[in-house]
């Protein structure tokens, strides 16, 4: 074979994987799969795991994003963040495709092809609102991303998800629908302190905690040793807390995924364009803009990816826990996490065949 066919590229990035990571969609399948046995065989556990929560905030969850985000954002090089403030043209082109084209296209997907069923079309149009805040730094640590510039761009989306998500969710589904279809809307009452407390147990504990961490080792040993020994050392955790989170969710809605496949089926179609369809429009802009390989992955993931928590969260508090929307927000990390997953293979190919790229190189954060 040519070592440098498509075949040979998509290898090699495979190749500069750890084991762990290799092996990343088995285990990701695995949790699914137990996710959604648990809520299918053990009777109440859905409603049980939903009563244990603080306003939108899942316990359960909370534990599963807090446990894997705090190794990612304990790596990130703060002392280094002044380097991004010439970095406006970045956090503008990032800012535009999560809360305009994403929003959009999210919306555009949901009413072309669930036309006949607003409960899952709103639900789609929830999960497109919600801009990521935490997966989205595993994704970007895999492919080789950027983490001090995905650390301010998810920083950016939280405080615009803070003060945006309650008026583009009466833009996108009481208003717009109601002009497309008069009587077609559904009201969304959701406060900003609510989506502020959320993403202050989502990103602010493990942010806080991660400054506090990276300050104080580096302080009492050294920067070399944080970043060779201690910091390399933290990715396997990251992924444990993926894999606890993705089982805690999935088993919320087992019993509804078994009972309803086609239901399942026809909510994942448009999810699987719009993630697709959101990396690959983000990855070719930040390409066509000359952005490095490290900055475009960390634009494209953090545009293709959406904070499903915070979905949930509001789906099952307005429309409750047996609701179409519901059940559509739950369908959508089952799509989102093995596309992404897939996309970390494909970002590590592009890098390869339009950067150059190794994958086993380091990531450079520089311009």
């Amino acid at each position: 074979m040519d070592s440098s066919s498509p075949q040979a590229e998509i290898k090699s990035s495979i190749i500069g994987l750890s084991t762990i990571d290799k092996l990343l969609p088995v285990w990701i399948l695995l949790a699914m799969v137990v996710g959604v046995l648990l809520g299918y065989l053990v009777p109440g556990l859905a409603e049980a795991l939903d009563n244990w929560s603080m306003g939108t905030v899942s316990i359960p969850i909370a534990i599963g994003l807090l446990w894997m985000m705090y190794p990612v954002l304990a790596k990130v090089k703060y002392e280094e963040l002044g380097k991004l403030r010439t970095e406006k043209r970045m956090f503008g082109i990032s800012l535009a495709l999560n809360w305009i084209v994403g929003p959009f296209l999210m919306f555009t997907l949901a009413w072309l092809f669930l036309p006949d069923l607003p409960e899952y079309r709103t639900g789609l149009i929830l999960i497109g609102l919600a801009r990521c805040i935490a997966m989205v730094l595993i994704w970007n640590m895999m492919a080789g991303g950027c983490s001090e510039s995905c650390a301010v761009l998810v920083a950016l989306n939280s405080i615009f998800q803070i003060t945006m998500y309650s008026f583009e969710a009466w833009f996108f589904v009481t208003f717009l629908p109601s002009v497309i279809a008069p009587g077609g809307g559904s009201v969304v009452n959701v406060s900003v302190l609510e989506i502020a407390w959320s993403v202050i147990v989502f990103l602010g504990f493990p942010l806080v905690g991660g400054v506090i961490t990276r300050c104080t080792l580096i302080k009492r040993r050294s920067k070399e040793w944080y970043d060779n020994e201690f910091a390399p050392k933290l990715g396997p955790y990251a992924l444990i807390g993926l894999l606890f989170t993705i089982m805690v969710m999935f088993s919320l809605k087992g019993d509804v995924i078994v009972a309803l496949p086609f239901d399942v089926l026809r909510i994942a179609v448009p999810l699987l364009f719009y993630f697709v369809l959101m990396f690959l429009v983000s990855f070719g802009i930040s390409y066509g803009l000359r952005f490095t390989y490290e900055k475009n992955v960390t634009i494209s993931f953090t545009a293709a990816s959406n904070n499903f928590e915070l979905a949930i969260a509001v789906a099952i508090g307005i429309f409750g826990i047996g609701s179409g929307q519901a059940l559509a927000a739950v369908v959508g990390p089952l799509i989102e996490v093995p596309v992404l997953v897939g996309l970390v293979y494909v970002s590590m190919w592009l890098g390869r065949r339009l950067y150059g790229r190794h994958p086993t190189e380091p990531a450079q954060c520089e311009s």
